[in-house]
C-alpha cells in the first residue's frame, strides 16, 4: 500500500482507544471522505496530538495517508474549537447526534461532500442558530446521499404544483386530487420543509422559528421517512431540550 504525507481539513467523528496510550480516529476529511487514522500517544497529557484527537476536533491535519489502510496522524491545527457547543448541553447533544448520523450514512456512501455539510452545520450551531432546524436541514440533505431524496416541488403522483399535504408512501408532497386519506400536515410545515430542503447551510446568517408544533411535525415526518426508506432510525431530539448544564 502506498503512503504519502498529505494536509487535509477534517473533523473527528469518533475515537477508539488503542493500547495504553494511543487512539484510532475516524476522521471525515475534505479531500478523502471518511478515513481511519492512528493517533500515537495521544492519550498522554503532554502529547502534541492530544488536543486534535478527540471527538469533534475540527482541524487541518497532517497525516501519512494510506488509501486502503490505516493512516497515521503527524500533527494538526484546530480550525474551530466549538467553544459554545461544548459549554451547552443542548447544543452538544445536537452536534454529537449529527456526527453519529453522518457516520452512519458514510458507511453506506463514503461521500466526501458530507464534510462541508457537517462542518457548516456545526459552525451554525456554534453560532447559536436553531439546532433543531440545522439538524432537519442535515437530515434532508443526507437523503440525497442515501438515494431516497424527497420530492417537495410538485405532486409525486400527477406533477401538480397545487400542494395539499405530505405523503410518506409516495415520497413527498401530493395534491388534493391525489389525496385519499391519512394525516394532513400544516401548510406552514410543508413550506418550512421546502425551505429547509433547498437552503445552503454554508451561506445562511440567521435561522429561527418559535412555533414548536411545526418543528415537531417536521421532525416526526422526517423520522418516519427515514425508518421507512433508509433503515436508519433517528433519535428523539425532544429529549435534548430536557437537560441543561
Amino acid at each position: 500500500m502506498s503512503k504519502v504525507n498529505v494536509i487535509t481539513k477534517g473533523i473527528v467523528l469518533s475515537e477508539t482507544s488503542y493500547g495504553e496510550s494511543s487512539k484510532i480516529l475516524n476522521i471525515l476529511t475534505e479531500d478523502y471522505g471518511l478515513i481511519g487514522v492512528m493517533s500515537k500517544g495521544s492519550k498522554n497529557i503532554k502529547n502534541k496530538l492530544r488536543g486534535i484527537s478527540g471527538k469533534m476536533a475540527f482541524a487541518e491535519f497532517t497525516i501519512i495517508y494510506k488509501e486502503n489502510g490505516l493512516s497515521t496522524l503527524i500533527e494538526g491545527n484546530i480550525i474551530n474549537s466549538f467553544k459554545n457547543i461544548f459549554n451547552d448541553f443542548k447544543m452538544a447533544s445536537f452536534a454529537f447526534y449529527l456526527m453519529d448520523l453522518v457516520k452512519q450514512v458514510l458507511q453506506e456512501n463514503n461521500d466526501k461532500s458530507l464534510y462541508k455539510l457537517l462542518t457548516s452545520a456545526l459552525i451554525r450551531i456554534n453560532d447559536k442558530m436553531s439546532p433543531e432546524l440545522i439538524s432537519n436541514i442535515v437530515e434532508l440533505k443526507l437523503l440525497d446521499s442515501l438515494g431516497v431524496s424527497l420530492n417537495l416541488d410538485s405532486c409525486s403522483l400527477c406533477g401538480s404544483t397545487d400542494i395539499y399535504t405530505l405523503d410518506i408512501k409516495n415520497g413527498g408532497v401530493i395534491c388534493k386530487d391525489c389525496y385519499i386519506d391519512g394525516y394532513v400536515f400544516n401548510p406552514k410545515s410543508i413550506k418550512l420543509l421546502q425551505l429547509l430542503n433547498d437552503i445552503d447551510l454554508s451561506k445562511i446568517t440567521s435561522l429561527e422559528i418559535t412555533d414548536e408544533s411545526i418543528i415537531h411535525e417536521i421532525d416526526d415526518f422526517i423520522g418516519e421517512y427515514y425508518s421507512t426508506y433508509t433503515g436508519i432510525y433517528l433519535r428523539d431530539k425532544k429529549k435534548f431540550n430536557k437537560i441543561s448544564l
